[in-house]
C-alpha cells in the first residue's frame, strides 16, 4: 500500500534556521512530507526576473517584476500543499507570510502558523484563521506527525 506524500509549504522569514529544523524532525520522524518553499536567497528573489527578462531603470519595475515571477512559484506552491506553515520572525515584518497565510486560508488549505509569544496579540487575526498556532519547529514536526500518524508526541 503506497502511503501518501504529504506536501508543505513554509511561507516565512529567510533569516533563521526554522526551516532545517522542520526538515530535519521530519526525517527523524519518518514522516512522509515533502516540503516546499520559497527561494530563500534573498538576492536571488529580489533580482531573479531583472536577470532572466532584463533590467529596469526604475526600482519599483525591478521589484515588481521580481514579486511577479516569484508570485507563480509560490501560488503553485501553495495550490499544491496539503498543508502551509507560515513563519513569522520579530526582526523583520513579513507581509508576504500574512499574505500566503491569507492565500492558503482562501483556498481552504490547512495553516499552521509559527511565531514567538511576544507576536500572539500582533498575529491574532492571522492565528484566528490557522488550524494551529506553534511557538517552535518542533511543535510543527509534531503536529504534522499528529496529523499524518495520530502520532502523540513522546514524553521526555
Amino acid at each position: 500500500m503506497n502511503e501518501k506524500i504529504w506536501r508543505v509549504y513554509l511561507s516565512g522569514e529567510i533569516h533563521t534556521d526554522w526551516r532545517e529544523r522542520i526538515a530535519r524532525g521530519v526525517s527523524d520522524a519518518g514522516l512522509p512530507v515533502r516540503l516546499d518553499a520559497p527561494v530563500c536567497v534573498h538576492e536571488d528573489s529580489d533580482d531573479c526576473a531583472a536577470a532572466i527578462l532584463g533590467a529596469e531603470d526604475k526600482k519599483f519595475w525591478h521589484d515588481h517584476k521580481g514579486a511577479q515571477m516569484n508570485a507563480m512559484r509560490t501560488r503553485t506552491l501553495i495550490g499544491e500543499a496539503d498543508i502551509v506553515v507560515a513563519r513569522f520572525g520579530d526582526k523583520y515584518r513579513q507581509w508576504n507570510a500574512a499574505f500566503d497565510a491569507g492565500t492558503a486560508a482562501a483556498l481552504g488549505k490547512a495553516l499552521i502558523t509559527l511565531h514567538d509569544p511576544s507576536l500572539t496579540h500582533a498575529m491574532k487575526e492571522v492565528d484566528g484563521a490557522a488550524n494551529a498556532v506553534c511557538e517552535t519547529p518542533e511543535q510543527v514536526v509534531q503536529t504534522l506527525a499528529y496529523v499524518i500518524r495520530g502520532q502523540m508526541p513522546s514524553a521526555t
